[in-house]
């Protein structure tokens, strides 16, 4: 099963997300690019069949990009969940905006999901987590663990390229089967005022994260 709109287009409607207005960098918050986030999820969908009529999370949602994006791949409904007021109400809007029904956003501390609640809640859970620098060291582990409680097929996420025999390690550790699906140039805008360049390239992996007992076959060709 291919996903139903094709990557250029995504793309296109990815690029009238209004992202952050006042970006906090404790939580690092940065704006997923449109053309990663539509590669990311088309992905997904192309190789794995991981969004069309499935039941999705999106941890650290932001304003919205992966939420949206996995919806308009076919996910039955998506549910993002976000720490930030500021952000969780720039996600509203865009959803609002878009008139994109089955997606929501919950307000709170991903870290401190309840667990009862939400544990195997999804089929497929998305991340660009924060990569853990400035005061969050650790933080993008963190996020996968919580992914992998809240998943029964897979969990997506972005970690720098430079921890990816550390992440490979840690997925051994929580009992699930990494793959890099990809290696990407994530280009991060100059957002804070401690930036000296307009922008920076980081070398990004782009990792799946089987959960045991799941099928994890490509839908390709």
């Amino acid at each position: 099963m291919m996903a139903r709109m094709k990557l250029k287009k995504l793309e296109e409607y990815l690029q009238g997300i209004d992202g952050f207005e006042d970006p906090k960098i404790l939580l690092e918050q940065y704006q997923t690019p449109p053309h990663i986030a539509s590669c990311m999820l088309y992905e997904i969908q192309s190789q794995f069949g991981d969004l069309e009529g499935k039941i999705v999370a999106d941890l650290g949602c932001g304003s919205g990009m992966l939420s949206i994006g996995a919806f308009l791949l076919g996910a039955t409904h998506t549910v993002g969940f976000e720490i930030d007021p500021d952000a969780s109400s720039i996600f509203v809007e865009n959803v609002t905006e878009m008139e994109i029904p089955s997606v929501d956003c919950i307000h709170c501390d991903v870290l401190r999901l309840p667990e009862a609640r939400f544990s195997k809640a999804f089929d497929t859970v998305v991340m660009n987590p924060p990569f853990g620098t400035k005061k969050n060291a650790g933080m993008d582990m963190k996020f996968l663990q919580v992914g992998i409680s809240l998943a029964t097929t897979a969990v997506y996420s972005l970690h720098k390229t430079s921890t990816r025999d550390f992440v490979r390690k840690s997925a051994a550790q929580l009992q699930v089967e990494p793959k890099v699906v990809a290696q990407l140039r994530y280009n991060l805008d100059s957002a804070y005022k401690f930036h000296k360049k307009k922008s920076v390239d980081i070398d990004v992996d782009f990792w799946r994260f089987q959960l045991p007992n799941s099928t994890g076959d490509s839908v390709r060709e």
